[in-house]
């Protein structure tokens, strides 16, 4: 659940992504694991979807950093956040992630996904997370 105002536009990284409303200084917590709100499904339930909602949970989804078998949805703004490698912001822990870099109005969030998705492989790769770790092929 992102703990700090967002909004979604158009992204120069890929189609939209998650921009700050308001200044949030480094050290801020921008995001904490709620399952009120961020929900959890296992992989089993996931595959009982039908195949455009299982296509949804690739492109949002992503396991759960301490629960094998077990996959992460936000519902909010969080799901739209974008990948790079250098960050201004740390998702290393499972339960909150930090700003790690002042924010500015306007000023996209971004997020390294090899920090909190551990098959996380880059974008050359069509398997989902969950889906390459659980069906033999070959998770990194």
């Amino acid at each position: 659940m992102m703990l700090v105002a967002t909004s979604v536009r158009a992204s120069a990284i890929e189609g939209v992504g998650v921009f700050a409303v308001d200044f949030i200084p480094a050290g801020t917590p921008i995001w904490a694991l709620d399952e009120r709100f961020d929900k959890v499904f296992t992989e089993e339930e996931v595959a009982t979807f039908p195949k455009n909602v299982q296509e949804y949970f690739e492109r949002y989804g992503y396991p759960h950093m301490e629960r094998d078998g077990f996959v992460v949805l936000e519902l909010d703004n969080g799901r739209f956040m974008n990948h790079g490698l250098k960050p201004n912001t740390d998702f290393t822990r499972p339960d909150i992630g930090y700003a790690i870099a002042d924010i500015h109005p306007g000023e996209e969030l971004i997020c390294n996904y090899f920090e909190f998705d551990r098959y996380f492989r880059g974008f050359d790769v069509a398997e989902p997370a969950y889906k390459s770790a659980t069906n033999g092929a070959g998770a990194g």
